[in-house]
Parts: structure tokens; C-alpha cells; sequence
């Protein structure tokens, strides 16, 4: 939704929003997770420890900051998806009777189905890499907050190198088979333009 109406939507301060979104993307990972850990351990997140949702050094605060890492991310290249795909077709639509909302689910989707596809693979592949902010905001308990970049750190903390190994071996074959996906999803898509310009000839 952020990425379609930074797209397709005109708002006052629209600029500013977008830089603030795309703000994460410059900030050393660790800062990112000091600036969150601060803001967890503000009242704000006292209150919501009361309420039952804990972050700091809970397995809650690893989503928090995979997805406070990477959503930034995958926004700007589920804009660029929708920058792609040609607002007159939605004109045309809209013309003929259509609603945004059947626009949207019958042409923009579609359309930008491959990349956004694309996005949620590498989005969620690189997720599983974040160490700065998650580190810094859950730690690195064994059984608990561990995930496998701190099992890395962890293991070679104590001297157990084959265990680190081990945990680079699973990240690096869920790294080549997310790459893989999405070269294959992008080679189908280059065959569907191709396909469709040789329709129109």
C-alpha cells in the first residue's frame, strides 16, 4: 500500500514521506538498532510490555527488526514495479467504468506481479541475514533470540567453528536459491514482453 501510493497518489509532504520511509536504507544497521531499542525501552514500549507484546530482548524484537531493516527495501522496488507499468491502461480502464480498486486488481497487480514476487523473495532472503539491529535490540541468547547470524557469532564466540560453518552453509544456499528464483522470474517475465510485442505485430 506505502509503495502504490507513493505511485499513484498526490499528498502533501509526499517528498519528505519518502525520504523518511528510504531513511533506514543510509543508517549503519546498528544505529538503526540502538534507535529502536531506545524506543522500546521508552514508556511506549513499557506500555506495551503491560499489554502483553514484549520486544526487547524477546523473539518479538527479531521481526521488529528484520522488519524495520527491510521494509524500506522491498518499498522502493515494489515502486519501481508500479512505475513500470503504464498508467494509461488504468486511464483506459477507468474510462470504461472501472473502479480504482478493480484497476488495481485486474492491470496494476498483474502487471507488477513478477516484481513484486521478485522483491518478497530478496526481502525475505535478506532478512534472514540482519545482524546490527537485531543484535542490538533482542541480543543473542541461545534458544531464544538466536537466529542464524548470531548462531555464527555465538559459535564462533565459543570456538566452535564447524557450527558456524554450518549456519553460513544454510544462509548461503537459501541466498543462491532466492537468486535463483528471482532470475528465473524475471527471465519469465522478459518472455511475456517478448510475447506480447510479437502479439502486437
Amino acid at each position: 500500500p506505502t509503495a502504490y501510493a507513493l505511485t499513484r497518489t498526490v499528498f502533501p509532504f509526499k517528498k519528505a514521506c519518502q525520504m523518511i520511509i528510504e531513511l533506514p536504507l543510509s543508517m549503519p544497521y546498528l544505529v538503526l538498532g540502538l534507535s529502536l531499542l531506545i524506543v522500546f525501552s521508552s514508556d511506549f514500549g513499557k506500555a506495551l510490555k503491560e499489554l502483553g507484546f514484549k520486544v526487547v530482548f524477546d523473539k518479538n524484537g527479531i521481526i521488529i527488526a528484520q522488519t524495520v531493516v527491510n521494509l524500506p527495501f522491498a518499498i522502493r522496488f515494489i515502486r519501481t514495479a508500479f512505475e513500470e507499468v503504464d498508467e494509461r491502461l488504468e486511464f483506459i480502464s477507468g474510462s470504461l467504468g472501472a473502479t480504482k480498486w478493480e484497476r488495481f486488481i485486474t492491470i496494476t497487480l498483474p502487471l507488477a506481479r513478477n516484481g513484486i514476487l521478485s522483491t518478497i523473495i530478496l526481502t525475505w532472503s535478506r532478512a534472514l541475514g540482519e545482524f546490527g539491529a537485531t543484535l542490538m535490540l533482542v541480543g543473542a541468547t541461545r534458544m531464544k533470540t538466536e537466529t542464524l547470524t548470531t548462531s555464527i557469532y555465538l559459535n564462533l564466540a565459543t570456538g566452535d567453528t564447524g557450527a558456524s560453518m554450518a549456519s553460513a552453509t544454510v544462509i548461503l544456499i537459501i541466498s543462491l536459491l532466492s537468486l535463483f528464483l528471482t532470475n528465473w522470474i524475471g527471465r519469465k517475465n522478459k518472455q511475456e514482453s517478448r510475447m506480447k510485442d510479437v502479439n502486437r505485430w
